[in-house]
């Protein structure tokens, strides 16, 4: 889980490299469909929590599961914004306060999703993480 937490996050960034430099290619055919690059930003974004979230919860599993979900989800969510304002210093990009709130949206419901995941396994006696 946590090879492909790291990959995820690699890919990420890699999206956010080729955006600010402009090289978005094929990917740019996102922002044609109606709030694709919304839902692109609730969609990414949400994996990646999830992904960290359950990637944690198995790396400290006597840690409480619900302090987790929210320090990695505010942590991700001041890394989000970051590179969101970020976006003033690019000429190709432009700082936008829904795609932010997309993001954001999309970390909360992949926490709330995690917590879930876990306490069904959690219940059922599966190590899901």
């Amino acid at each position: 889980m946590k090879w492909l937490t790291i990959l995820f996050g690699v890919f990420i960034i890699l999206i956010i490299v080729l955006a600010d430099t402009g090289n978005l290619g094929i990917l740019q055919l996102v922002n044609r469909i109606p709030l694709g690059d919304k839902a692109g930003h609730f969609t990414l974004y949400g994996i990646l929590t999830l992904l960290i979230d359950l990637t944690y919860f198995r790396s400290v599993p006597a840690q409480n599961h619900k302090r987790i979900a929210v320090v990695s989800g505010l942590i991700l969510a001041l890394l989000i914004g970051l590179e969101e304002f970020s976006q003033q210093n690019f000429s190709n990009r432009t700082f936008s306060l829904g795609d932010l709130t997309a993001s954001y949206l999309g970390v909360i419901f992949f926490s709330w999703l995690a917590l879930r995941i876990k306490r069904k396994y959690a219940k059922e006696g599966v190590n899901v993480s």
